[in-house]
This record gives structure tokens, C-alpha cells and sequence, in this order.
């Protein structure tokens, strides 16, 4: 999807020669370092290298590649939780919800207090997210757990209460990262469902990355495959996804 191509479609996202780096010490013993009287080195990985692409509203973007690709990184990135290195992120102002393991939860919290804080850091009103309480711990199916700290939470439960607050709490952009093959067989088959019914409202843009290639074929209007941070190829699903399956074979 490249930007000449969507000269003609409102957009809702726009990704410009984005980079992300990370940055970690090299660490000597102490020994060393004294003799050698050097300064701790900083090490540095460029997780995402110079990507540009653009999603116009109402479409649903899957994004694929081996591990270390740097597809959670862009869309953490997306997220606003990594800030651009160079480049940049326009997001013409659609509001963003992140799905993904591990993010965006307090573990001291609890699932329902959780709810609350999510909701609220997601822009939406106190108001209006007690409104939607009931139904997101209905939809999760975490029962009395909802009232215990989500550190005591399996990743199924995790996944589950995470899944049904970006599901309820619609936000015109969502960001789905590896969750809908987490949890119980009944759990995925009405969150697959309730994904399918979510992603059918042409307004909401959706970006999700995933291994599954099956699910990618099935819920994507085109595909972004990603290799070693910079973009392989993009196009339509049918087309990227074998390629991709030649390549890792």
C-alpha cells in the first residue's frame, strides 16, 4: 500500500521513514574496565530501518515476517509506546487502541480496576467506561477473578480481559498484536467472531500482526511483509503470503 496508490482515499495512518533503535550497555568486568580506563559502550539495534507506507480508513493491514523482523516493534511504535528515532507517525488524530500481550495492564491492579485505568488511558470517560464494565467482564469470562490483582492472572486471562476491553471500548483504529490465538478453543472462536464483526465496520482501521497466515488471508485487505526492519514487499494478501511461504520454506 504505497502512498501514491492512496492518493485518492482518506487515510489513517502514514508511517515516513520510520526508525526505531534500541540501545543497550556492552558490559565488561569491572577489571576490565578499570584497566582498560574505558567508558561503558553503548550498543545500538535499529529495530525498524527507514519504513514508509500508508492505511486508508476502513482498511485492515496485516503485517507478517520471521521473529525479529521488527513487526511488534512498528506497531508498538503505531501505539505511541516507542517514539520514533527518525521519521515519523500521523495518526490524523483517529483515536488508538493497542491488543497485545504484556501491555498497557498494572499487574497490582485488579482486572476490574484495570478496566478502568485502560479505559481512561484510551481517552475515553469515566462515565462511559462504568457503562461498559459489565459487558467487558461478561464478554471475558474471567468471573470472580475480576475483582484479583492480574498478577495472579494466567496469560489465557490476561488475554482474555485485554482482548475484551480493546473489543468493547471501539477506538477508530486498532492495533492487534499475536492475541487471537491465545486462550481456551471457545474463547478464540468468539474472539475470532467478534473480531470479524468489529473489522466489518468499513470506519475502523485495523493493523494486525500475526504468524497465522491463514488468518491473515482470511481478515486483510493487504499485506506489509517485514524483514530485518525495512519492508520486503506489501501488496495484496494472495500474492505477499506466497511469497512469504516460498521464502521460509
Amino acid at each position: 500500500m504505497n502512498m501514491e496508490e492512496n492518493e485518492n482515499q482518506e487515510i489513517a495512518i502514514t508511517v515516513k521513514d520510520l526508525k526505531i533503535v534500541y540501545r543497550s550497555l556492552k558490559t565488561y568486568s569491572l577489571k576490565k574496565s578499570l584497566l582498560r580506563l574505558k567508558k561503558v559502550e553503548k550498543q545500538t539495534f535499529e529495530a525498524v530501518k527507514g519504513v514508509s507506507f500508508e492505511v486508508p480508513k476502513g482498511q485492515i493491514l496485516g503485517i507478517t515476517g520471521k521473529n525479529g523482523s521488527g513487526k511488534s516493534t512498528m506497531l508498538r511504535a503505531l501505539a505511541g509506546v516507542f517514539a520514533p528515532d527518525a521519521g515519523y507517525i500521523d495518526l490524523h488524530g483517529n483515536s488508538v487502541s493497542l491488543l497485545a500481550i504484556g501491555v498497557g495492564f498494572n499487574k497490582a491492579l485488579t482486572g476490574r480496576e484495570n478496566i478502568m485505568l485502560s479505559g481512561m488511558l484510551l481517552g475515553f470517560t469515566e462515565e462511559f467506561v462504568r457503562s461498559k464494565i459489565d459487558e467487558i467482564i461478561e464478554f471475558s469470562g474471567v468471573g470472580k477473578f475480576i475483582d484479583m490483582p492480574v498478577s495472579t492472572y494466567s496469560s489465557g486471562m490476561f488475554s482474555k480481559l485485554a482482548f475484551s476491553i480493546t473489543a468493547i471500548l471501539e477506538t477508530d483504529i486498532m492495533l492487534i498484536d499475536e492475541v487471537l490465538s491465545v486462550g481456551d478453543v471457545k474463547f478464540k472462536k468468539k474472539s475470532y467472531q467478534k473480531m470479524k464483526s468489529l473489522i466489518s465496520n468499513k470506519d475502523r482501521t485495523v493493523v494486525i500482526v500475526s504468524h497465522s497466515l491463514s488468518t491473515l488471508s482470511e481478515l486483510c485487505d493487504t499485506i506489509l511483509w517485514m524483514h530485518e526492519g525495512e519492508i520486503k514487499e506489501i501488496g495484496e494478501p494472495k500474492v505477499v503470503l506466497e511469497h512469504y511461504k516460498e521464502f521460509m520454506k
